[in-house]
């Protein structure tokens, strides 16, 4: 991992540390705040109750740690989704490579559809799911700052399971959107024939075989669930 800084190495190089907390419900999001600030006496933080308002917190803030839940509206008024804090999460890494990051959530699992993003990351980035204790969550803030990676919460996450962003897309037109074979070819412009080929490749990456007596499309809506490709 190179060489470790510890937190006094940290402070030194800024006086002052910037938090933003990422939460939709308010009770968690002000317990996460006092938490931190109890910790972290002289740090500075704002939060964000949503996607949109919290990528704007980023980059007019530019904090020094991002710690963020998943489960959130993309705007004020609108309903609260994982995918669009995956979204939100794939943006910040996208746009600052070197933002540390703390994944506060209870559907940590659902990272695994952007895993390649987290393995490329080279801010610090680590995973606390909402069941862990005080002192282990803070444990994981403190290595974030350092610029430590920790993400094997994740189940799968560096397991052998692949899964492309178009056979991604299939199951969440097939099974967010209700949407049948023909109209996901027309909604992702290419052929029926190439759609069947995209469950093939899913199912086979999923471990999804025809069984007697069994419907392969549930089948792989269970199993693509447990494994958090889709909500």
């Amino acid at each position: 991992m190179g060489q470790l800084l510890d937190m006094q190495q940290v402070s030194s190089e800024k006086t002052i540390l910037k938090f933003i907390v990422i939460d939709d419900h308010e009770s968690v999001l002000n317990g996460t705040v006092e938490i931190l600030r109890k910790n972290y006496p002289s740090a500075e933080f704002n939060s964000a109750t949503n996607a949109s308002y919290a990528f704007e917190q980023v980059i007019s803030y530019q904090p020094d740690l991002v710690v963020m839940d998943l489960s959130i509206p993309e705007k004020p008024e609108m309903t609260a989704r994982v995918d669009t804090g995956i979204q939100l999460l794939k943006v910040l890494m996208e746009n600052y490579s070197h933002l540390n990051l703390v994944i506060q959530s209870a559907h940590v699992r659902t990272l695994i559809r952007i895993h390649p993003y987290l393995d490329n990351h080279q801010g610090g980035l680590t995973i606390a799911d909402k069941s862990l204790s005080t002192p282990e969550m803070l444990t994981r803030v403190d290595w974030a700052l350092q610029g430590l990676t920790h993400t094997k919460d994740i189940k799968g996450i560096h397991s052998c399971l692949e899964v492309k962003p178009e056979w991604l897309k299939v199951l969440n037109l097939a099974f967010e959107a209700g949407l049948q074979d023909k109209a996901i070819a027309e909604n992702m412009c290419i052929s029926e024939r190439m759609v069947r080929h995209y469950w093939n490749k899913l199912q086979d990456a999923l471990n999804i075989y025809p069984e007697a007596g069994k419907n392969i499309r549930i089948q792989t809506e269970i199993k693509a669930r447990t494994e958090g490709l889709i909500d």
